[in-house]
């Protein structure tokens, strides 16, 4: 069984993986592998560069992803662009991560994906969990970790589903704005639950 994992940026959805995981269910994350897909060497980065110019490769070869988020997030035509060539390589490859993973006996298996609703991996899981946090907590965190400015986070937060949205979406909720063990009891409630439905 496959649990797709959302939330905005910022809500902490890789803590939250940790912690399934660290209750024994393992995780793929659609971040790493959109990262994966745009490698050196890899179609999806030829295409890239073919359509923006060296102005998007870094001088080692890889993608400047900084120039290239600049360029998508201004122009909404070249962001739809980008994701009709990078979507579909990216879903084929979770789906193979996730097989793998299913094999490996694990109760339930998490697909985390930031864009779960908005890139139609949704229809990849059997339930979603939305993480959820206020916006000024999702802006403050996301300001601390990577050092973006606030314009930049709002960008961000423009191409994500508003949250009541992503929260009318959601088959289950875990709210991350409280602390640590707050977060881990919710997980923990989570978890039994999921055992229990998919032993059936």
């Amino acid at each position: 069984m496959i649990i797709g994992l959302t939330g905005g940026i910022g809500s902490g959805k890789s803590t939250v993986a940790r912690a399934f995981e660290a209750l024994g269910a393992p995780w793929v994350d659609a971040d790493d592998v959109a990262r994966e897909v745009v490698a050196p060497g890899e179609p999806a980065l030829i295409a890239i560069k073919e359509r923006f110019g060296d102005q998007v490769i870094n001088p080692d070869g890889a993608l400047n992803r900084a120039a290239l988020r600049n360029i998508v997030f201004k122009a909404p035509e070249q962001r739809k662009w980008l994701e009709s060539i990078t979507h579909p390589i990216v879903r084929a490859r979770l789906l193979q991560y996730l097989e793998q993973l299913e094999h490996q006996g694990a109760p339930y298996v998490l697909l985390v994906s930031p864009l779960l609703f908005e890139s139609g991996q949704h229809a990849l899981v059997s339930r979603s969990i939305v993480v959820d946090v206020p916006e000024e907590l999702q802006l403050s965190r996301t300001q601390q970790r990577d050092g973006v400015s606030e314009s930049q986070v709002h960008a961000i937060l423009a191409a994500q589903l508003p949250r009541e949205q992503r929260l009318a979406q959601a088959d289950d909720v875990i709210d991350n704005s409280g602390d640590h063990a707050s977060m881990m009891q919710q997980v923990a409630k989570l978890d039994s639950r999921y055992r229990q439905m998919f032993s059936n």
